[in-house]
């Protein structure tokens, strides 16, 4: 269950939608984060990775060094 408060604007923009179209508001919604929540988790793993990387904790290898590693390289 996730109770959520929205301000005033988007909550009149969704009730309007799910008038208009005849479905939830928590269908909507629901909509909203299946389709965003990827690219949210994608964004905060490269941000921890770039703090990572900035602060030392983590390196960045060349990608010739890679694929030499990997055998995939000329």
């Amino acid at each position: 269950m996730l109770a959520i408060r929205l301000p005033e604007e988007i909550e009149a923009r969704l009730d309007k939608l799910a008038k208009q179209t005849g479905r939830t508001k928590t269908f909507y919604a629901r909509q909203a984060i299946l389709e965003h929540l990827d690219d949210l988790e994608d964004v905060y793993l490269a941000e921890r990775r770039l703090a990572n990387l900035r602060t030392g904790r983590t390196r960045s290898l060349k990608l010739n060094d890679v694929l030499k590693a990997h055998e995939l390289g000329d």
